[in-house]
């Protein structure tokens, strides 16, 4: 199996000429649709570029078009979408390809083949990008090897940390915008994000759509955050199964997870001990995620705030001090003030802390090779 990771499979896709289809394999619930809007987004196409249709719910007519006559000869008018796909750079999107009408699947030969469909070509820089369920549990049509060969195809197998980027990308068109009680409940125990292998195909079970569905649901009844609402777990059951639903409604009753990056940044203070005080790893690598991804939407800390992330980076165990520095320091290139602004605060934490380099009362010590921008500003003598 060519199996990849959404990660890995974004930075190929795109590096892929326009006339090269893309075909997805996975499990249900994997997110394809997702990914490909998301490949879309990074080649530059806005979501209405994006041209979604889903194979097993179209006739024939819905593919190749209908016909229409002018007295003598007869044409095929073709179909809106496919038209667009021709006069613009669209990326065409066929979902369900392996559960088509052998009449659909051939019209979308054409497409992918010969990048045209009853005489109409596709514009030179339209993507098609095709998706297929896979697995035993699936009513599919075999597919053709003729077909098959003129994809370059991926059995992609997202993981843990592809879903969480997304789930807490806050963008309004393409994030997640995902609970973060529901994202530090994967984060602390990866195996309920995806259902058990041997799951009957009947059977209500934990998928990666099926969070999103019951985060959605959560947050339009206004009971996301409260799971001692009596509406809660009934709710929670028939989206993700009983089993998902003991562990889920636990975690979200023991753990006082509700804070916010912004807090930590500019009272950390109040939400100290929710973080630290019962040194959990999840809860403070959901702290430092949340701030991160807070940080980077400003162009610089304050005094007051870089302290705050001084005295978070100095709560956290050795190794979360490496990971909170890593983060900070791989922030947007175009942010070199923020950068400065906030390591200017922790570039004793980083020598002491990370490096292992004493300081003498003076400050002065044997410094390793630390690059100028992640060096204190000089303090001013007071006269």
């Amino acid at each position: 199996m060519t199996t990849m990771s959404v990660r890995t499979f974004l930075k190929v896709a795109q590096r892929l000429p326009a006339n090269v289809s893309v075909l997805l394999r996975a499990d249900h619930g994997k997110g394809k649709s997702k990914v490909a809007r998301q490949l879309g987004r990074k080649l530059g196409f806005s979501d209405d570029d994006i041209i979604d249709r889903r194979l097993s719910q179209m006739s024939e007519g819905d593919m190749i078009g209908l016909p229409s006559t002018d007295g003598e000869v007869t044409r095929f008018n073709p179909p809106d979408w496919i038209k667009s796909a021709c006069l613009s750079a669209k990326v065409v999107f066929l979902d369900e390809l392996n559960r088509a009408t052998p009449e659909v699947m051939q019209a979308a030969f054409q497409v992918v083949l010969d990048r045209e469909l009853n005489g109409w070509k596709l514009h030179p820089d339209t993507r098609v990008i095709a998706a297929i369920n896979t697995g035993g549990a699936y009513n599919v049509n075999e597919m053709d090897p003729a077909l098959l060969d003129r994809f370059w195809v991926i059995d992609l197998t997202p993981d843990t940390q592809d879903w969480l980027a997304w789930a807490r990308d806050k963008d309004p068109t393409y994030g997640g915008k995902i609970n973060d009680v529901v994202t530090d409940f994967i984060q602390q125990d990866e195996r309920w994000l995806d259902p058990q292998k041997n799951t009957d195909p009947g059977t209500v079970a934990v998928s990666r759509r099926s969070w999103e569905r019951l985060n959605n649901a959560l947050a339009f009844a206004g009971i996301v955050e409260s799971p001692e609402d009596e509406l809660f777990y009934p709710m929670c059951v028939g989206f993700i199964g009983t089993e998902a639903t003991i562990a889920f409604h636990s975690f979200a009753k023991s753990i006082d997870n509700r804070f916010t990056g912004e807090q930590i940044l500019n009272s950390y203070k109040t939400v100290r001990d929710k973080i630290v005080k019962k040194q959990r790893t999840e809860l403070m690598l959901a702290g430092i995620d949340r701030l991160c991804d807070h940080v980077i939407t400003l162009d610089s800390v304050t005094n007051k705030q870089g302290k705050n992330i001084a005295a978070f980076m100095g709560d956290v165990p050795a190794e979360l001090r490496i990971t909170l520095w890593t983060k900070l320091a791989a922030l947007s290139s175009d942010k070199t003030n923020l950068i400065k602004s906030i390591h200017g605060h922790l570039v004793e934490l980083i020598i002491t802390g990370i490096f292992g380099v004493p300081l003498g009362p003076s400050g002065v010590g044997v410094h390793p090779n630390i690059p100028s921008i992640l060096k204190a500003e000089p303090k001013k003598e007071q006269t």
